[in-house]
């Protein structure tokens, strides 16, 4: 089976909340601290500590999964196939590399740069996508739902 299809059936709460759906930011805990861990400058941590992005996925018949984050700020949009590295560059411009999987029903994201690792773990709970952002033993949690 192709992953593009496990993608598709892991979870049918995740099909139905996540793909072709708006998601607005509802709650975001110790992004402060994370964002000082990963560096970000004072002006850039303080747009974006008042920018609530809108978050939408997408899969195409070839398996290419699209995230894209839309703000007044700033878009950012990545496309990607399940356990393929590819280069990605943030809003804040730094450049990594990138590879998505599934894990026990977690769409898992691993980013390397500048000898950091970053992971970013989403899966659904509760009718909202859950995102968990883990830099060494810091953890930040963004929580989206349908608007």
């Amino acid at each position: 089976m192709h992953m593009w299809m496990v993608f598709l059936d892991f979870s049918s709460a995740f099909n139905t909340i996540i793909l072709q759906h708006l998601l607005r930011i509802i709650t975001l805990k110790n992004f402060d601290n994370y964002t000082k861990v990963l560096g970000v400058g004072f002006a850039t941590w303080q747009v974006g500590s008042r920018t609530k992005p809108i978050f939408v996925m997408s899969l195409n018949d070839q398996g290419t999964i699209c995230m894209k984050s839309q703000s007044a700020f700033k878009t950012t949009e990545v496309k990607f196939k399940l356990n393929e590295p590819f280069d990605k560059t943030t809003a804040d411009d730094w450049k990594m590399r990138t590879v998505v999987s599934l894990d026990n029903g977690k769409l898992i994201q691993k980013q390397d740069w500048d000898g950091k690792e970053i992971s970013i773990e989403r899966e659904i709970s509760d009718e909202k996508l859950v995102a968990k952002c883990i830099i060494g033993d810091m953890v930040a949690v963004r929580m989206n739902v349908k608007e």
